[in-house]
């Protein structure tokens, strides 16, 4: 696996492994000593970026990903996030970057990695009760005490980036994008490439619809976020076939697979874009990787530009209440 640099120097695989959906998000979550087998495998065929948060379960996700990461800490680097609060049934309850809240949310997220010290601490959310040079600050400390090795933000729009890289390097953003969701390339990734800081987009196959493999008649899994999602309507899904059948054309003229082009095309953007694909199978997840041995071709690439201004995407990518988190 190649690997790429975001930010300040922050060196990792080409492709990073998302952990959320081994443990929430999609549906019932994997069976403990299966993530950790997958998260393991994973590590075996090159990946060294690993992705996780407290809000992910809550806390389980966390001591799943520190347990299989234990044995090969030092070769591989794990980002985690703090900024919500939980109800006691263990659900978001609202948006916390006060400075003591993230100094606990640090101190509770290395004793569930069982680790030193965070390579990558990200804002997960920007909390607009708490100004952006207060939480830079307060993860500066954790930088000087060695806890935090690396700061991040999730989701931000563009003035909150530069005003919390002015107090503290921002190492990179976290957000949405893929072929199904290009709206960073207005105002985001310009701005990550003038200040320095690397780009990690998630649901880079487009919360799986890319693939192929979802449909109009897909049926998910009771607790799968994207049942409320109003781009995964049965009407929207069909709508936007059109893309998926897009991808599916270079893809067969490549012999390779729909969600390999999807993260080749990520990849062929800039050099400091990686992509963080989750999965539960392994299959799937060596499928992901190939994506990193792709080339398209220039005139791969200008054809899927052209062929997009002829495809309408319908559909919000979260219901009102969760864009309302966004982009602050």
């Amino acid at each position: 696996m190649h690997k790429r640099k975001l930010g300040n120097g922050l060196e990792v695989s080409a492709i990073g492994l998302g952990c959320m959906g081994l443990s929430f998000g999609y549906g019932p979550a994997l069976e403990r000593q299966a993530a950790i087998g997958l998260i393991r495998a994973a590590f075996e065929r090159g990946v060294t970026f690993f992705d996780t948060a407290e809000a992910y379960g809550p806390y389980v996700n966390e001591e799943v990903v520190g347990e299989a990461l234990a044995p090969v800490r030092g070769e591989v680097v794990i980002a985690t996030k703090f900024g919500f609060t939980f109800s006691p049934d263990g659900g978001q309850s609202g948006l916390d970057s006060r400075p003591e809240h993230i100094r606990a949310v640090a101190e509770a997220s290395l004793k569930r990695l069982g680790t030193d010290a965070i390579d990558l601490f990200y804002q997960h959310r920007v909390d607009p009760a708490v100004p952006i040079e207060d939480v830079a600050g307060a993860v500066g400390d954790l930088i000087s005490e060695g806890k935090v090795r690396h700061f991040g933000l999730s989701e931000a729009g563009a003035q909150t980036i530069r005003r919390a890289h002015a107090v503290l390097p921002v190492t990179a953003l976290q957000s949405e994008y893929s072929l199904f969701w290009r709206d960073p390339e207005k105002e985001i990734l310009p701005l990550l490439e003038e200040l320095g800081i690397g780009f990690v987009p998630f649901s880079p196959l487009g919360k799986g619809f890319l693939t192929g493999a979802i449909d109009e008649n897909t049926t998910f899994a009771p607790g799968d976020f994207r049942t409320v999602v109003p781009r995964f309507t049965p009407e929207n899904r069909k709508a936007n076939q059109a893309l998926v059948d897009l991808v599916g054309t270079i893809a067969a003229r490549r012999g390779v697979t729909r969600a390999q082009v999807a993260i080749a095309w990520l990849l062929a953007r800039k050099p400091w874009i990686v992509p963080i694909p989750g999965t539960t199978k392994l299959h799937r997840l060596e499928e992901n990787l190939g994506g990193a041995e792709i080339m398209l071709e220039p005139g791969d690439l200008a054809g899927i530009e052209e062929a997009l201004t002829r495809i309408e995407l319908v559909g919000e990518r979260y219901p009102a209440h969760l864009q309302a988190r966004v982009g602050r």
